[in-house]
């Protein structure tokens, strides 16, 4: 337990230090732009404060008794409410981490500053980044700390029961944080997605905190029978791309540059898959994928060809992990039989 208020103290002068040494840094702030400052430090003057008051109440319960009885009283008090501002700084690392990078290769000024402030003694030789990544460090840190309180209190001891209630918020707490980062992530890959996609068809919206992406790759599509000077029916293939999300489908054609044009759209809970029965080498590894309602409100069917069989299979359980709804067989129909 008095590992916990020692380690907290630590925590908030270096915590302190952040700010002092290096987000009130006149020479630094000279560099970069408010918003940059806001992506680079984000709403660690919130975590600070909270971090304070909390330190002051388990200093308030160690000057009670020098034998301190119990402090997860207190950690579930926070963690309970105050702490949540640690999501909101933890969430915001993926741009934290992107704008410190680009800083520091694109700002000459920037990285001269941050240099020279981490010459200082008193950085102890730590980086200005080992100072940025304190409040999610310290997060995971009360959690083990808390931990090892539970593997010392008697059972069904009242300290058990506020070490678990305590330990309970600080795991929702961690997995706030995880599944912040996470959503986040997953925005930017969409917004990324987005920026290289144009539509034959009405635009869909692509960007949704709900939605996120499964599976890309591109494909074979059959379009259809043609003849040939011999008169010999052959089985012509085109590329396809497709995005798939976890609630939609995007076909698509690829263009130079990394762009996508986007013909034919479907909900995924709107397609159906079937393999095709052993047709030959030219259709080894080909699928079925059947649109109940396309981008034009109508059904429609793609043959399509994977380079393997495992690919194939990868495919068609990430189009439509539940097959055992069924509909009726199209491949003779399709296959012109």
């Amino acid at each position: 337990m008095f590992e916990l208020v020692t380690s907290e103290a630590s925590y908030y002068k270096s915590l302190s230090l952040m700010v002092s040494h290096f987000m009130e840094s006149e020479r630094l702030k000279a560099t970069i732009h408010p918003s940059e400052m806001h992506f680079i430090f984000s709403n660690v003057l919130e975590v600070l404060s909270i971090s304070e008051r909390f330190l002051l109440d388990l200093e308030q319960r160690f000057e009670e008794n020098l034998v301190i009885s119990d402090v997860c009283d207190i950690v579930f008090k926070h963690a309970e409410n105050p702490f949540t501002v640690y999501v909101t700084y933890v969430c915001n690392q993926t741009y934290q981490e992107r704008a410190y990078r680009r800083l520091l290769q694109e700002r000459p000024e920037f990285r001269e500053a941050v240099a020279h402030l981490e010459t200082n003694p008193i950085c102890r030789g730590l980086p200005f980044s080992s100072f940025l990544i304190l409040p999610f460090q310290r997060i995971t840190r009360l959690k083990l700390l808390v931990q090892n309180i539970l593997t010392k209190v008697e059972e069904g001891s009242v300290r058990e029961t506020s070490a678990l209630q305590a330990h309970r918020e600080l795991e929702k707490l961690v997995r706030a944080c995880n599944d912040g980062v996470r959503k986040m992530s997953r925005t930017e890959q969409l917004i990324s997605i987005e920026k290289t996609l144009e539509f034959k068809i009405k635009s869909v919206p692509i960007i949704s905190h709900s939605r996120w992406l499964l599976k890309q790759g591109e494909l074979q599509q059959m379009s259809g029978p043609r003849t040939s000077r011999t008169l010999r029916t052959k089985k012509l293939f085109r590329s396809v791309y497709l995005f798939l999300f976890n609630d939609l489908l995007l076909l698509c054609k690829r263009l130079p540059g990394d762009r996508y044009q986007v013909f034919d759209v479907a909900a995924r809970g709107l397609l159906r898959v079937e393999e095709l029965e052993d047709q030959g080498q030219s259709l080894a590894n080909v699928f079925i994928l059947k649109l109940l309602e396309n981008a034009h409100e109508r059904e429609f069917t793609y043959m399509l060809k994977a380079t393997s069989q495992s690919e194939m299979k990868r495919w068609m359980t990430s189009l439509v992990p539940n097959r055992r709804t069924k509909f009726v067989s199209i491949t003779a129909r399709v296959l012109g039989k």
